[in-house]
């Protein structure tokens, strides 16, 4: 699954050496941001995990289940491609989805607007 990014979801910045970290901190942190916005999304942020290992995925597991216990969903951005497949091997890629940032010229056009062509070309 593949989420569109918005900015009006609390983040959460996994640090570079995620597995390094305090996973107690980083799901105490996860669980004031989603209480003090009254959120049910929260994003963490893995574009710093440098290379990630299972110590990495079981942090991101772990703010997954404080999110959850919370009734609350997690969706990781910038994740790379040696993460997704990490968490696929570990059987958790659909638990945490990816959230994407289109470009501009790559959004589609709002339902029912086509873009306008010169009256003299022939129709496609």
């Amino acid at each position: 699954m593949v989420l569109a990014a918005r900015d009006d979801r609390p983040c959460l910045a996994i640090p570079p050496a995620a597995g390094l970290a305090d996973p107690v901190a980083l799901c105490a942190r996860a669980r004031d941001l989603l209480e003090r916005e009254a959120a049910t999304e929260l994003v963490c942020d893995v574009g710093d995990v440098g290379r990630p290992d299972l110590e990495t995925v079981e942090v991101l597991a772990r703010v997954r289940l404080t999110a959850a216990r919370l009734g609350c969903s997690v969706w990781l951005r910038h994740a790379s491609g040696d993460l997704v497949d990490l968490l696929a091997l570990v059987g958790l890629r659909s638990a945490l989805p990816l959230e994407v940032r289109r470009e501009a010229k790559e959004r589609e056009e709002p339902g029912g607007v086509e873009e306008e062509g010169d009256a003299g070309d022939p129709a496609a």
